[in-house]
């Protein structure tokens, strides 16, 4: 009896194993050997031109961050961005999909066109930005018409990383905007009719109702928004043709890794800025867990 048990566990698991087998090798092609060899990158000196070469170097691709003032010009702008970006994005798709929740005329309509973006090419709305945000661009004829002073948006130190993030909040708010809308027509009727027949305004309905249970909605979002925002690189490149200027202040992190690795045939050094933004994105999304944590009671 003992016996014909145990064969029919080694079938089973045989069989378990079988249909676990296309996703076990998949992740492990894709996601375990990349991370196992960024590791063993991130720990030597590599040479790509004439022949990938290893030249065993330890924790010093690490230590060099420190010295390298390059990085810490990266983190700040990136640190900018995400400050900037992360929080203006979350609350313009909330006040976007709280107005498409309501029964104003053309709703449907309105989802469809503020929805476009999202579908749309990074790369393009790069492209048509920076048309818009040239010298003879329609923001400055727009900023002349009315009389005001001009900028040189996109290569002007002060003002070139705000044309980056414009760029990305009307490229990613669109997206949260239909994820928080759909989460509003998943709160219950009944709900909104009780605090109505409370006298509660709109507003209060808004503010005590709808963002609260809206709450693992917003930590989902802001999460996916910090990881977004602090891997930013299309943007910039397109807008600085690669070198992160003017005058570095269009510097990202990931552009940074992106210049050693494939400009400077460092990649040892680009493996180990890597591991170093993703423990940057780690902590960040532990403080926003702890933040946006349930409260127990």
């Amino acid at each position: 009896m003992k016996g014909i048990l145990g064969k029919r566990v080694v079938r089973d698991n045989l069989a378990a194993y079988s249909f676990l087998a296309p996703t076990i090798v998949i992740i492990g092609l894709f996601v375990v050997f990349p991370i196992g060899f960024a590791i063993f990158l991130s720990l030597n000196k590599v040479t790509l031109l004439g022949g990938m070469n290893f030249e065993f170097s330890g924790l010093r691709n690490f230590t060099r961050m420190f010295d390298d003032y390059r990085v810490g010009i990266a983190l700040m702008n990136t640190a900018k961005y995400v400050a900037v970006v992360v929080p203006v994005q979350t609350a313009l798709a909330l006040v976007l999909a709280a107005a498409l929740n309501s029964s104003i005329r053309g709703r449907d309509f309105f989802r469809s066109v503020y929805f476009l973006p999202t579908i749309t090419s990074s790369a393009v709305l790069t492209l048509i930005f920076v048309w818009i945000l040239n010298n003879n661009g329609i923001l400055n004829q727009f900023l002349e018409f009315l009389h005001l002073p001009t900028r040189n948006w996109l290569n002007e130190p002060a003002v070139a990383l705000f044309g980056i993030m414009m760029m990305n909040i009307y490229s990613t708010a669109p997206g949260y905007m239909v994820i928080y809308l759909a989460s509003m027509q998943d709160i219950s009727d009944d709900i909104y009719e009780a605090a109505s027949i409370d006298g509660a305004t709109w507003w209060s309905k808004f503010i005590h109702i709808t963002v609260p249970m809206l709450r693992p909605v917003t930590f989902f979002i802001v999460v996916m928004g910090l990881i977004g925002c602090f891997q930013v690189f299309d943007q910039a490149f397109i807008v600085s043709r690669g070198d992160g200027g003017p005058n570095n202040s269009t510097l990202t992190v990931v552009l940074l890794i992106y210049q050693y690795a494939f400009k400077n045939d460092q990649m040892g050094y680009a493996s180990a800025l890597a591991f170093m933004l993703a423990f940057v994105i780690m902590a960040f999304t532990l403080i926003q867990r702890t933040i946006f944590r349930e409260d127990k009671n």
